[in-house]
């Protein structure tokens, strides 16, 4: 069974100041939602850098995981701006996410890039959310899977041991920010291609274990319904992680209606 997971990316957004109080909330709303957290389904917080310590010492024996919104190609050098993913592990992180949409449309990360942040990651121990997705204009061309692909091509050659430590992020760009959202309907076929074309290129066994998160637009209106969809294991979540009662309805919400036998 794949445990859901919820991965709150916080962007550029809180005051460091802000960050306990984020965490001692979430927490008590989370006791009432179904099963436990960090065995029946786990949550990730990805802050700004300059949060993590902060995040780390609020977090402390709490089953709450944290991570970076991004991560450096080396462990060390003349990378003025980056992050290394050592120091990131250093800090008590866990996961970076990778090619985020912003990164890839705002900062014009490309593929070779977001492999070589993913393989630094990867090298650290770290854990990776590979963020894929298509803009508005690819969907209309129908060419959604065509992208899709080709940023998920840059798994080819990892071993079963690096793919076990990637999560897929399907962020459909044209829902991010909008208000709009992917149908269940059309989230499910995605990321069902998703899964099929990793049984293809990679194995059944990577395809079945592969947890897919979906991103764009998620609230706690919509969780149910996209959850309820067999390969939409959790989800990647911005504007509404930002408040914990919002964020901590994503997750009750979701969970209530998970898939069964997923």
């Amino acid at each position: 069974m794949r445990v859901p997971l919820f991965a709150a990316n916080w962007k550029m957004n809180k005051a460091v100041a802000e960050t306990a109080e984020f965490v001692t909330q979430l927490s008590e709303l989370l006791v009432a939602a179904p099963g436990t957290l960090g065995t029946d389904y786990e949550v990730l917080i990805c802050p700004q850098s300059t949060h993590l310590s902060t995040l780390a010492a609020s977090v402390g024996n709490r089953p709450i995981e944290f991570g970076a919104q991004n991560c450096g190609t080396a462990k060390s050098g003349a990378f003025t701006g980056e992050v290394s993913p050592a120091v990131l592990k250093e800090l008590g992180c866990n996961w970076t996410l990778v090619g985020h949409s912003e990164r890839r449309h705002i900062y014009q990360e490309t593929d070779a890039l977001v492999l070589s942040r993913t393989r630094a990651a990867l090298a650290e121990g770290l854990r990776v959310v590979l963020c894929v997705g298509e803009k508005l204009e690819e969907r209309r061309a129908d060419q959604t899977m065509q992208v899709v692909q080709a940023q998920l091509s840059i798994l080819k050659g990892m071993n079963a041991s690096e793919l076990s430590h990637i999560v897929v992020a399907y962020e459909p760009v044209w829902a991010i920010g909008t208000g709009e959202n992917a149908s269940p309907e059309q989230a499910q076929a995605v990321h069902h291609s998703i899964r099929k074309w990793y049984a293809t290129e990679l194995g059944d066994k990577a395809a079945n274990s592969l947890r897919i998160l979906y991103g764009g637009s998620v609230k706690p209106e919509n969780a149910a319904q996209l959850l309820g969809e067999a390969d939409v294991d959790g989800f990647l979540v911005g504007g509404a992680s930002l408040d914990p009662v919002v964020f901590s309805n994503v997750i009750k919400n979701g969970l209530e209606f998970r898939a069964p036998g997923v």
